[in-house]
């Protein structure tokens, strides 16, 4: 084969998913044709998908310096940038690539996902409004841009634009999964609501069409499942539910042993453990850090902080976990000795570089909530280099939350244990014996927030959160629902836009019969 034909033929490994053949082909092209700027950039490409980033952002800068007008390799540097947390240098590539190119349209799009990552929602929309704009003018297919732009109005909560852009997506494409799902994560199902139940049975007929891609199979039945639960018929909601689940395993490698393994050797690592050396360097911000299992509320309990006028609300960052495993971490095995050398150093680097990639998000209130649920695992880290930290463990009846993440598909492949009913149960499992373990550990320093107090004494619960954070009172924290200064980009959006309610405390007993293997399994 020649050049081009070796070539297409990784690009065709690509499209498949197949990422470290790519890899592969890409090294020996390499060597036969060495510093080809496509080569690079798509290899690259591949490191991305894996999320090697450090090692795509050096086959990006590679392909830029082989040949410096590869705007592909521009675009795919600043998109690697921000996946590592370097939103900074990725801001300023974005800029660069539209002054130099003002039509580039990916560019636009890619923008946008940075400064919704960032929490700029205006910034975003302004960008994939000018996306659509461009996409129209060179008769590119719209829908998917207007499905993201719904998606940046419905984190604002402005449900009107939202809704508003995806019917106009579905106008040009009726069977739209990915519209439909969003869609019905904004609809509250009722028998009462004509517009809604014409909806659901459009996705059901989708549902039926065997020509559907797995992808989309999984999105449909879940948001099926979601239209039946909301109408409180069970069977069939569960009947989605499982469907959904089932085609996620099908096309995803679980991570739980990963997860487990990694939980198990943390306790090892600090079961001995100084934690009266915390460090003296630190920043004068302080970080509320809100974790737990996911839909254990910890999206409610952000918007009741954030609402206060000194809070801002972060979202789910994850910048300490990937400092962690930049610095501390191999496979799931921990460097206990470097922790201790960070410790000892004159220079707090953990907390000089998290508060670091927070210059992106323009914050001007004293305190930052970080809402990153798996934060859970650092904990003794937090005591260690964030000592003036808060942390709030959200805590939920096991039971409903592990239905609750049975429930939902997420985009996080954190979160690829999250389809098997067994799976769902032992990673609570490991997560409820970490937190026992921290509360030994560090008695005092985590409040616990259980989602069944917290909506049936709301009032309470609140001026307890304040005072553990030691904030003054702030009405707004109690008309939470009305907080639109934190955007929420969780599955949690349509919950978390409400007053708080008790419908869903001890949801999960009409889904017993269903989830015998999940309840059974939980500690």
């Amino acid at each position: 084969m020649n050049f081009q034909e070796k070539a297409q033929t990784l690009v065709n490994y690509f499209r498949a998913g197949n990422f470290k053949k790519v890899i592969e082909g890409c090294i020996v092209i390499n060597k036969k044709f060495p510093d080809n700027s496509f080569i690079l950039n798509l290899s690259g490409m591949a490191y991305l998908e894996l999320q090697r980033f450090h090692k795509a952002i050096n086959l990006f800068e590679l392909a830029l310096k082989s040949d410096n007008s590869n705007i592909a390799a521009a675009n795919n540097l600043a998109n690697a940038c921000k996946h590592a947390g370097d939103f900074v240098r990725s801001d300023e590539l974005f800029r660069k690539i539209i002054k130099s190119n003002p039509h580039y349209i990916n560019a636009y799009n890619n923008y946008g996902n940075l400064k919704s990552t960032v929490n700029d929602f205006e910034g975003a929309i302004k960008l994939y409004e000018k996306t659509l704009e461009l996409a129209k003018e060179k008769k590119i297919n719209i829908v998917n841009h207007l499905i993201t732009l719904a998606q940046a109005y419905q984190s604002c909560n402005n449900k009107e634009k939202a809704i508003e852009n995806l019917n106009e997506a579905l106008n040009i494409d009726p069977n739209n999964t990915s519209a439909h799902k969003t869609l019905s994560s904004i609809y509250k199902y009722s028998v009462d609501d004509a517009k809604t139940i014409s909806q659901l049975s459009q996705m059901e007929q989708i549902s039926l069409n065997s020509s559907l891609g797995d992808d989309e199979k999984r999105r449909i039945s879940f948001a099926i499942g979601k239209a039946y639960d909301d109408l409180k018929d069970t069977e069939k909601a569960f009947k989605y539910f499982s469907s959904g689940n089932k085609l996620y395993k099908k096309t995803t490698k679980s991570n739980i042993v990963y997860e487990i393994s990694l939980m198990n050797n943390i306790k090892k690592t600090f079961d001995n453990f100084d934690f009266s050396k915390s460090h003296k360097k630190y920043s004068t911000q302080k970080v509320i850090f809100i974790l737990g299992m996911p839909r254990s509320g910890t999206t409610l309990v952000e918007q009741i902080i954030s609402s206060h006028k000194k809070v801002y609300g972060a979202g789910e960052i994850g910048f300490l976990t990937n400092l962690v495993l930049q610095n501390f971490c191999e496979d799931s095995n921990i460097n206990k000795q470097k922790i201790i050398d960070f410790q000892n150093f004159y220079l707090n680097k953990i907390n000089d570089e998290y508060f670091d990639k927070l210059r992106l998000f323009n914050i001007k209130e004293p305190i930052i909530t970080d809402k990153a649920l798996f934060n859970f695992q650092w904990i003794g880290l937090i005591k260690i280099f964030f000592p003036n930290s808060k942390i709030i463990n959200c805590k939920r009846n096991p039971h409903d939350n592990c239905l609750s993440i049975y429930k939902n598909n997420f985009s996080s492949n954190l979160m690829n244990w999250a389809y098997d009913e067994k799976e769902i149960a032992d990673f609570y499992n490991s997560y409820n014996s970490l937190i026992n373990f921290w509360n030994k550990k560090l008695p005092n320093f985590i409040h616990t927030v259980e989602y069944e107090k917290m909506v049936s004494d709301k009032d309470n619960e609140i001026k307890k959160i304040l005072k553990y954070c030691e904030l003054e009172w702030d009405n707004n924290c109690f008309n939470h629902h009305k907080n639109n200064k934190t955007p929420i980009k969780t599955v949690s959006i349509s919950q978390a836009r409400e007053p708080v309610y008790k419908s869903s405390v001890n949801s999960s007993d009409k889904y017993k019969k269903h989830l015998k293997e999940m309840f059974k399994n939980l500690i």
